[in-house]
């Protein structure tokens, strides 16, 4: 007789699974849609945001560098120390405008002072204002045309015209002055100054 092996038992049967509930399954795809919106969305919405602030600081610079003529307000300290030109204090009626390109920049500076605040403007200059010869026109026609600044002829701002030339070696600048007082108690100075970068 032959032993008879013992029977293996059958494989207990894997729990069967069940069919997603609807409930789970709508939460699965709401998180799903969640995760797809947060990881486009928000770069997309900050690139929208960032393009939109790029282009407004580029109009607010096109604005200000398409600018012709005289700005009304100070030029600023890097300006006036680029430049050389220090505009005194008490002044008012002060504006500025900046041209630059390959060949020369220059910085054109109007402003009203007190006879104390122009002596100090020539002392930083380094001159006196016995140097400022009369009727002297030093500002040129191409750079009052730039301006708006008129000197002689109708339309002129009522004189006496006092002017003068300060040259200095590049790279510093040289500096085409004309003093108006017409007003005594309170001249009005125009002011070129270029360098050559």
């Amino acid at each position: 007789m032959t032993a008879s092996l013992p029977r293996q038992a059958a494989p207990p049967e894997e729990p069967s699974q069940q069919a997603e509930d609807r409930r789970h399954r709508i939460r699965r795809r709401a998180l799903t849609l969640l995760i797809i919106v947060l990881l486009i969305g928000v770069p997309a919405g900050y690139l929208v945001i960032s393009a939109n602030q790029s282009r407004d600081s580029g109009k607010d610079k096109e604005a200000k560098y398409s600018a012709t003529g005289l700005t009304e307000g100070w030029p600023s300290k890097v300006q006036r120390r680029l430049y050389q030109v220090p505009v005194p204090h008490p002044a008012n009626k002060v504006a500025y405008y900046e041209t630059n390109n390959w060949k020369t920049s220059r910085l054109y500076v109007q402003f009203q002072t007190t006879n104390a605040g122009l002596n100090a403007f020539l002392k930083e200059l380094g001159i006196g204002q016995e140097q400022l010869k009369k009727d002297d026109i030093a500002i040129g026609d191409r750079d009052q045309d730039v301006t708006g600044w008129t000197f002689t002829g109708p339309g002129a701002r009522q004189g006496p015209y006092w002017g003068f030339v300060h040259e200095q070696k590049n790279p510093q600048p040289t500096h085409d002055v004309v003093v108006n007082w017409g007003n005594p108690t309170y001249p009005m100075v125009y002011v070129v100054a270029r360098t050559v970068p």
